[in-house]
């Protein structure tokens, strides 16, 4: 939620644009007699399409003007804090996080966007000119921006000329054959440029893991073209020689496990050696396997050198929310994921055997329980006097937030941070920690930034309150402008 110190002054026009009905063929048009339904069905169509090209083009002069809005904000910002004394490393700090927060955005995605705003300002007129104009898109001048970053400040203004100055050209070209024109462009001006780019390329190779829908993930490795293809080719490789053996598996499902085999030196991919961390009512993990779900289950806690492959967290309240234990569980990095999901990953850990040759080993299933409050789900505080937040406590805070709890941000969970400042007497127990990402922790340690724990009353007993905010932990984030975010920890499961 974002509270503003002044309203936009464009925000009604941008309803009264958003909210108009799409055809006034229904919106009470009076027709001329003379005129076919056809005839005019076919006008309103044509008028649809350039209604939509407008709406296009006044997109792309919006991205403009958040641009020019974006410079100058980072400009004036930095000026305030050099007069405030801060030193030259540390000015800036803290912009791009209000920027993201602004367009509802993540940290990460609020840096690029404050980097292209600054290009663009000050290197790029002819881009900006063509973005406000309608003839591109914010994506396409990001485009221009990027392939243009290993060029002298003078050969990118000549880019800059050269393609963005033909609105007409540019407006044809896609975004592969933009690309093709700018590499062309820059390989003429200094050729020396490209390969040095190409080379830092290859030093910035990486491999990263994101959720997919359907509790997939996607593991992307970004490697040299001669490295990338030849892992391609090892899998297909492999995929092709084990079906010509008679392997059941589809090519791309070869390709997936023999992946992830070599990746972790397992026996087969089903074996998962690192923890998964799975939180989950009781009543949902037992259904189906215990005759009385929860009842006479002895709980060990997990000790803290457990090697086990699963690890689950059950939470319990005293009020029976969902009673046939269908409750979604919660996958510690992920999210949600079904409860007969969860159950079937557990009883695979259990059982030991391989589908393709019979071996397999056993994997371990610890359950460590927690409790929450019946009506909001809320877990149990701890509470400790240290100022580094402790082991029980860092596993609590990050099962209540799971990802970084600044709104819209989405990363991972990397320090736990006093809502209140240890200096300033904070305490450290849950009301006063939160998970968040290692940039927006530094961000919030600018001048003018602050945040607080807000109390939110939870509904009555007997009301489950997992689907709102109520007695969920809630903070409120304040920037240097005034302006105030809400982050409210996400549901757990009740039951």
């Amino acid at each position: 939620m974002y509270y503003s110190t002044g309203r936009l002054v464009a925000s009604n026009q941008v309803s009264r644009v958003a909210n108009r009905p799409a055809s006034n063929l229904t919106a009470g048009r009076v027709f001329n007699p003379s005129v076919t339904r056809d005839a005019l069905e076919a006008a309103e169509r044509v008028r649809l399409i350039d209604e939509i090209r407008a709406l296009e083009e006044l997109k792309c002069a919006v991205a403009a003007a958040q641009a020019r809005a974006a410079a100058a904000f980072d400009e004036s910002t930095r000026a305030a804090q050099s007069r405030a004394g801060l030193r030259a490393e540390q000015l800036g700090r803290g912009v791009a996080a209000q920027i993201a927060l602004a367009r509802r955005e993540s940290p990460h995605n609020g840096a690029k966007l404050l980097g292209l705003a600054r290009i663009l300002s000050t290197e790029m007129p002819w881009t900006l000119k063509a973005l406000a104009a309608g003839v591109i898109s914010e994506w396409r001048a990001t485009i221009l921006v990027r392939e243009t970053a290993c060029l002298s400040l003078a050969h990118r203004q000549q880019v800059d000329k050269l393609i963005a100055g033909n609105p007409a050209e540019l407006e044809q070209l896609g975004d592969r054959k933009l690309i093709a024109r700018i590499k062309s462009l820059s390989y003429g001006l200094d050729p020396h440029s490209v390969v040095n780019r190409a080379a830092k390329a290859a030093a910035d190779r990486y491999v990263s893991c994101r959720p997919a829908p359907d509790t997939m993930a996607y593991v992307s490795a970004l490697l040299p073209v001669a490295q990338g293809v030849s892992v391609f080719a090892a899998l297909t490789k492999e995929a092709h020689r084990l079906r010509a053996a008679g392997d059941p598996r589809s090519k791309g499902q070869i390709m997936a496990d023999t992946f992830v085999e070599r990746s972790t030196g397992q026996a087969r991919a089903e074996d998962v050696r690192v923890e998964v961390q799975l939180i989950m009512t009781d009543r949902a993990l037992l259904h189906g396997i215990l005759p009385t779900a929860g009842s006479g289950l002895n709980r060990e806690p997990a000790p803290a050198s457990a090697s086990a492959s699963t690890s689950t967290s059950t939470s319990t309240s005293g009020e029976d929310s969902i009673p046939d234990g269908s409750e979604p569980a919660l996958l510690a990095g992920y999210g949600v994921v079904p409860a007969q999901w969860a159950r079937d990953l557990i009883l695979s850990s259990r059982a030991g055997s391989d589908r393709h040759t019979g071996r397999g080993r056993r994997t371990e299933v610890w359950l460590r329980r927690l409790y929450t409050e019946p009506a909001s789900g809320r877990l149990t505080a701890m509470d400790s006097r240290a100022r580094l937040v402790p082991a029980g406590l860092a596993r609590l805070i990050a099962t209540r937030d799971q990802l970084c709890r600044t709104p819209w941000c989405g990363a991972p969970i990397r320090h736990f941070d006093h809502i209140k400042p240890f200096r300033n007497g904070g305490p450290t127990n849950a009301e006063n920690v939160q998970g968040l990402c290692e940039a927006c922790n530094q961000a919030k340690e600018a001048p003018g930034w602050s945040a607080s724990a807000v109390s939110v009353a939870a509904p009555a007993a007997g009301k489950c309150g997992s689907g709102n905010a109520a007695g969920r932990h809630t903070v409120l984030t304040k920037t240097p402008t005034g302006h105030i975010y809400r982050s409210t920890a996400p549901p757990l499961p009740t039951g």
